[in-house]
């Protein structure tokens, strides 16, 4: 990344984007009104993707697919633009199966936050080189338009608000682990510092157990499935979770 922010920087770019050595995931970076740049998180590569596709789409048999621990956010663009929306569990066959389960409806886009994107009907799996090509279609109609990219994620949360997420892991051993959660489930707090729980869910084959503080706080826990650690997420519409995942790390603990 630094040698292709360098070379970025050298010729003006308006855009920065690299593959995994495997070529499943889409890193990109934009540049900032007063030099540098800012790598984008995986949830907002996804709302610009969102926001370009279901511009240049139409119909309302289309269909967006994202995972429990990804951002709230597409859910909220699919509702504007009357489109299906599905959640799945984490992982690309996750979003390929709630794909294949909708024959009727037509698949248009799908993400999970760790930089996988889906943004062709094949093959059903995350997919960065074809995610590559639409970024920079993005970028170039963003130029044509007259606006930066930047530009276009201040656009989405003036929308739909400023969606921050937050995570944060805990080591422990994976019995130790899945004991914590087990508990957690078993007696789920009625507050997290303070902020009420208004909701509780369990997603069994996730293994992960979400939290809602009234309409604009989540807060997720699950074990890693391939490390020795518990892994926690937050979302708030405008406003910061880390600290809540903080005291409910406290309580795992």
């Amino acid at each position: 990344m630094d040698l292709l922010l360098a070379e970025a920087d050298r010729v003006g770019a308006d855009i920065a984007l690299a593959n995994d050595p495997d070529a499943d995931r889409l890193g990109v970076a934009v540049p900032l009104p007063g030099g540098g740049w800012k790598p984008l998180r995986g949830d907002e590569i996804g709302a610009l993707f969102a926001d370009h596709i279901l511009r240049y789409t139409e119909g309302d048999d289309r269909l967006v697919v994202t995972t429990l621990v990804s951002s709230t956010l597409l859910s909220r663009m699919a509702a504007a633009a009357n489109v299906h929306y599905a959640e799945t569990f984490t992982g690309f066959k996750w979003i390929a199966r709630a794909i294949a389960e909708h024959p009727e409806w037509r698949f248009v886009f799908g993400y999970e936050q760790a930089l996988g994107y889906l943004v062709t009907g094949q093959p059903l799996d995350k997919d960065g080189i074809t995610a590559a090509v639409l970024m920079a279609e993005v970028a170039a109609v963003a130029v044509a338009e007259g606006f930066t990219l930047q530009e276009r994620l201040d656009a989405i949360v003036a929308t739909y608000g400023r969606h921050v997420m937050a995570e944060k892991s805990l080591r422990m051993a994976p019995a130790d682990g899945a004991a914590a959660v087990a508990g957690l489930r078993a007696a789920p707090p009625t507050e997290v510092a303070g902020h009420p729980v208004t909701a509780v869910q369990w997603f069994e084959e996730a293994g992960l157990l979400r939290l809602q503080l009234g309409d604009d706080v989540r807060l997720q826990v699950r074990p890693s499935g391939t490390e020795p650690k518990v892994k926690l997420y937050g979302e708030g519409i405008g406003t910061d979770p880390a600290s809540l995942l903080d005291a409910l790390a406290d309580l795992l603990a």
